[in-house]
């Protein structure tokens, strides 16, 4: 079930939490009826002593005419508040008093009140009369049926004597269609909650929800997975120059693609057609074998049974041991130096160093593009093991064969006045040599790819199956992972140009 995800899940409870919580609030505001609400808080519970002091602090209040005794006096501050969803009229007030509501303080005595407001309720202070019910005796302060609009309060200050501070202090009364009840203890400059408490819950657990989804779609991996992936063994051969991109590729594509196991094992692009030539013949009535070879250019005439697959477009380069100190050569130059008629750098105008030539074996692609593209023929006849030595009496030159790109640029750099070829990218990143223009051309990806530079040293890099492979086999699910897929970058990233985007399409036609 792929649909059962992590951030699925997380992103259809929330969808389910905001209409449950809305569909909640439809129902709520149709069925619930809107009350009438009156709530009270002691905002402040304070003794004040029978003092010298607390006598001035009387007097110079004004609040109290009457207040003999005060021995255990307290002050208490109240405040009574619409906190309902509709206003409140005189007669929404059902007690059979004529006052409204009573505040009851526990084991203490009223000795005094002061109505307080805030300017924009200065209407109410009409209904604080004696006439319309605003009196005390004893422990009760009745109140009169002041008319509320939302929101709308009023403070009593109250001084009470007899009790301890902290005792229970109650408002009762009631409401045609509502409630008198106590509100959270705040300070006189607190203010009520904005939203209900249910309210709070619900954004809560939507702002919670929302914030999961959004980390898993940021943490995850949004790389798309390799088409058609599919299961088994394949082996990857043939060119040593390309090796580095196919062993990248082969193991993203097997964490991608679980149960493909992807074995490369590169010889050099001959031996890789020769092998598969021959694998395929073996196969022939089982289909297709599962192997791939690479190739650093077309394959012979005289294999008609291997089918291409253009892949990408590989720039080469000539490079030199850096005592050599030479930039640039022209192509002239350079089939000079490979048919041993140059023995000495200095011919060139170069230091005083013999010439070595560093060279890949027959099976190498990258041999047969340096012949094909610079040369316009063979290289000369091996002459040297350990590409010093000269073996051969009748050479000018020493040149060594080697079987791997890799070893051809560690001999380079390790022999003064060495030349040898490899692909552009490695040579880049080997020390102890450095890379040579031809014919005043660097070699360069971007220029090649949109420059339209001439550099002649480049060759399109073939993958060959034996056959049509199965569309559903491993064989064709890589080479289009490879060619099309998350596979160009990894080209790309490696110095070559993908055939499949719209400038290696020209290059590579």
């Amino acid at each position: 079930m792929e649909w059962l995800s992590t951030e699925n899940v997380v992103a259809v409870g929330t969808a389910l939490l905001g209409i449950v919580a809305s569909a909640g609030m439809v129902w709520y505001e149709r069925r619930v009826p809107r009350r009438k609400r009156i709530g009270y808080r002691v905002q402040m519970d304070n003794p004040i002593g029978d003092d010298e002091r607390s006598g001035r602090l009387n007097r110079r209040l004004g609040l109290f005419d009457e207040a003999p005794d005060m021995a255990d006096a307290t002050l208490v501050l109240l405040r009574v508040e619409n906190d309902g969803s509709q206003g409140i009229d005189r007669d929404d007030y059902t007690g059979p008093e004529q006052h409204g509501l009573t505040a009851v303080f526990t084991d203490r005595t009223v000795r005094g009140v002061s109505v307080t407001q805030p300017t924009h309720t200065d209407h109410l202070m009409d209904h604080f009369t004696p006439d319309r019910g605003f009196s005390y005796s004893g422990n009760s302060l009745r109140i009169p049926r002041v008319p509320l609009n939302r929101a709308d309060h009023f403070k009593l200050l109250v001084l009470l004597s007899g009790g301890d501070v902290g005792r229970p202090i109650r408002i009762t009364g009631g409401l045609r269609e509502g409630e008198v009840h106590p509100n959270r203890s705040a300070t006189p400059d607190d203010k009520p909650p904005l939203f209900s408490r249910a309210s709070r819950l619900i954004t809560i657990m939507l702002t919670v929800c929302v914030v999961t989804l959004a980390t898993i779609v940021v943490a995850r991996d949004d790389t798309p997975p390799p088409i058609g992936c599919a299961k088994g063994s394949l082996t990857v051969t043939g060119s040593t120059a390309f090796a580095p991109v196919l062993r990248e590729v082969a193991d993203k594509y097997e964490a991608d693609c679980v149960d493909s196991a992807i074995t490369v094992d590169p010889h050099g692009s001959t031996a890789g057609i020769r092998e598969l030539d021959a694998t395929g013949a073996q196969w022939h009535k089982k289909g297709s074998p599962p192997l791939v070879a690479l190739s650093d250019g077309p394959k012979p005439n005289d294999m008609p049974e291997l089918r291409e697959n253009r892949i990408a477009v590989s720039v080469f380069a000539l490079v030199v041991n850096d005592k050599v100190g030479l930039k640039n050569l022209t192509t002239a130059q350079v089939r000079r130096l490979y048919r041993g008629d140059i023995t000495n750098w200095r011919q060139l105008d170069g230091p005083d160093l013999k010439v070595h030539l560093v060279s890949r074996d027959a099976n190498s692609g990258t041999r047969q593009v340096f012949q094909r593209r610079v040369l316009g023929r063979g290289e000369t006849a091996n002459s040297s093991v350990d590409c010093v030595t000269v073996d051969d009496p009748t050479a000018t030159v020493p040149r060594c064969e080697l079987d791997s790109t890799q070893q051809v640029l560690t001999q380079v750099a390790k022999v003064p006045g060495a030349i040898g070829y490899s692909e552009l990218n490695l040579a880049d990143s080997t020390a102890g040599l450095h890379v040579l223009s031809l014919d005043g051309d660097a070699p360069s990806v971007d220029d090649i790819e949109h420059g339209g530079s001439p550099y002649p040293y480049r060759e399109i890099e073939y993958a060959y199956t034996y056959g049509q492979p199965p569309a559903d086999s491993l064989v064709s699910s890589f080479l289009t992972y490879l060619s099309r897929g998350n596979g160009q970058d990894i080209i790309r990233t490696h110095g070559h140009v993908p055939c499949w985007t719209p400038e290696g399409m020209k290059l590579c036609a």
